[in-house]
């Protein structure tokens, strides 16, 4: 059933719902879904943790051989058939053929992208839960607040809990989108697409300088507004604001055109992807005037970082996969308080353990085929978790 308690406001409300309390077979029913959830989880994490491995040496070895083979260009404004077909540094102020525009809002700017961002005020809901017993039931208490904000996306008021009083437009009359200038060019190269790609450090534009576009579109700040009252929107008003990346010419307002390093593979007049002995592909682009140095230390960090990301997260599925396999021992006993406890408890220290070790070895078989000393290392760590958690077993239990 449900039961509503309104708070006298129209922007929140209280929902009630109440359930009997699960019996044995149901309970049981849950843990064997989980179980399954789990061995996908547990599976999914042998795959992610060994091919990060070979990712990861496979990467290292490519920047390794890209920094043995890059040549460095002494000029930008000259194409030198010497350097046809071979991997390129070279670093320089960004250049595009014309300025991108958007004809709506009378804005032009010289720059490789333009992106026009629009928000709509809407009503957004907001949900805090709690659940607990009462009379042999399980109650969940739903408490929902409803606030009104600027949103990039439309919210489906249809959703709601009580649309009634809270509903949104089904959809924006101005819409969002990104300009891309079809020619990039560093001096005389042009950048490929993978390259132009990497331009992607948005800055918010400017409109002070600007004049209102229509009637019925008032300039506040850095946004253009489709409202009648700006300082005090409604549900279905509209604000536009620019924002632009890669600016390629000199800007009385915004200075002087921003400079790139590029690592690439010269192909005529083009700065195109290297495909390195490795298997890896090098198309590297970086705001600023790098050195090859300073442009390859911060890949091989780069990667480094990934690598541990993509580790913890290998580790975490596989941590979770085996808490949800052996939840069924603790489903078995979770009618005795105590005894309860205690088994989550040890179910937790065993799927710590257990992860650990795996991941350890998982990562060790990775890499075998790289490095064997290290996985032969690796591979003793993995044992340790495991002898750490039979030490605290006393001599009895081991018996």
């Amino acid at each position: 059933f449900h039961q509503f308690a309104d708070t006298g406001s129209r922007k929140e409300h209280v929902k009630i719902t109440s359930e009997p309390k699960p019996g044995f077979l149901e309970r049981l029913s849950e843990t064997s879904g989980g179980m399954l959830m789990g061995l996908v989880s547990f599976l999914l994490a042998f795959y992610l943790l060994f091919t990060n491995e070979g990712r990861a040496l496979r990467t290292a070895k490519s920047l390794d051989e890209g920094l043995s083979l890059v040549v460095p260009l002494f000029s930008i404004h000259s194409i030198s058939q010497e350097n046809e077909g071979r991997l390129v540094h070279l670093a320089g102020a960004l250049s595009t053929s014309k300025p991108l525009f958007d004809p709506s809002y009378g804005l032009s700017i010289q720059a490789v992208k333009l992106k026009r961002n629009v928000e709509m005020y809407q009503w957004v809901e907001y949900e805090d839960s709690k659940e607990y017993e009462e009379g042999g039931e399980i109650k969940k208490e739903t408490k929902y607040s409803y606030n009104t904000e600027w949103k990039s996306e439309v919210v489906n008021s249809r959703n709601f809990d009580r649309e009634i009083g809270h509903k949104n437009p089904s959809a924006m009359a101005v819409e969002s989108f990104t300009a891309v200038s079809p020619n990039v060019q560093v001096g005389s190269f042009v950048l490929s697409k993978g390259l132009v790609d990497k331009i992607d450090d948005f800055k918010q534009l400017s409109l002070s300088h600007l004049e209102d576009p229509h009637a019925d579109v008032t300039r506040g700040g850095d946004y253009f507004y489709h409202s009648d009252n700006p300082r005090r929107p409604e549900v279905g008003d509209l604000r536009v604001s620019f924002f632009y990346a890669g600016l390629s010419g000199d800007d009385p307002h915004l200075g002087s055109a921003d400079k790139v390093t590029v690592i690439a593979r010269q192909r005529g007049d083009q700065l195109v992807p290297y495909h390195t002995k490795s298997g890896d592909v090098l198309q590297i682009l970086y705001p600023g005037d790098l050195s090859v140095e300073e442009v390859f230390q911060k890949e091989h960090q780069s990667n480094t970082m990934k690598t541990w990301a993509l580790r913890a997260a290998g580790w975490l599925s596989m941590f979770v996969g085996i808490s949800l396999m052996t939840r069924i021992f603790y489903t078995l006993v979770d009618w005795f308080p105590v005894v309860r406890d205690l088994v989550n408890i040890g179910l937790k220290a065993f799927a710590l353990c257990v992860a650990s070790s795996l991941s350890l070895l998982t990562i060790s078989v990775g890499w075998l085929f790289y490095r064997p000393l290290w996985a032969l290392l690796l591979a003793l760590l993995s044992i340790v978790p495991i002898v750490v958690a039979k030490s605290h077993v006393p001599p009895k239990k081991q018996q």
